[in-house]
């Protein structure tokens, strides 16, 4: 039962995610700090973001696997196969609701979907069953290198992924920047205060 919970627990937050990932695009002030790397590397090659980002994440995928395969699970196959599937069915629906949203609402969007961008990523960690290729970097750095915490470890990698994507030409927006700066921080809040307890309370309640 423990470990059914956990699944749930990494399924709702790597579809959550999916889904901030549309509210995102349909807010249209600056994409993630991954998908703004991404873009950087494709436009140094003149390429598409599909095919780098196929490259990019195979390639941290095998660099996870080489530095701590323990990050790779079944959360890491939901996350490939149903991120995308979430976030086009998010833009999809925000699309016939809101057809032409003001300044006002495409700001709202944003804050809700970074919020709960970080609530999802704190839910699928905490269920410790694997992560995406790229969330995996920065617990790696934090949690077995014990580099930094990992706020700060997350606020590198985010920033240098702006850097790259500014470096090569990718236009950032407001909701680049607050990524940025703040999903290392607020991810970790949700984990300590909602994500832990909650599983810890849960495994109590089995025990």
């Amino acid at each position: 039962m423990y470990q059914l919970r956990r699944i749930i627990m990494a399924f709702c937050g790597v579809i959550l995610c999916g889904f901030c990932v549309g509210m995102l695009q349909k807010a249209n002030l600056g994409v993630d700090p991954f998908t703004c790397f991404v873009t950087g590397i494709a436009n140094i090659f003149s390429s598409t973001y599909s095919t780098f980002y196929l490259i990019l994440t195979g390639v941290l995928l095998i660099l996870v696997f080489i530095l701590k395969r323990h990050y790779i699970g079944v959360a890491t196959v939901i996350n490939l196969f149903f991120t995308g599937v979430a976030a086009d069915a998010m833009h999809h629906l925000l699309d016939l609701m809101l057809p032409h949203p003001s300044l006002v609402m495409r700001g709202t969007l944003m804050a809700v979907a970074i919020v709960f961008t970080c609530l999802a990523a704190a839910l699928y960690f905490t269920a410790d069953l694997g992560v995406s290729a790229y969330d995996a970097i920065a617990l790696i750095a934090a949690y077995q290198y014990r580099l930094l915490p990992f706020k700060y470890c997350r606020m590198i990698t985010d920033g240098l992924c702006v850097l790259v994507g500014f470096l090569f030409n990718v236009t950032l927006g407001v909701g680049t920047i607050i990524t940025a700066l703040f999903m290392g921080p607020l991810t970790q809040w949700f984990r300590t205060h909602l994500a832990e307890p909650m599983l810890t309370h849960r495994q109590g309640a089995v025990a």
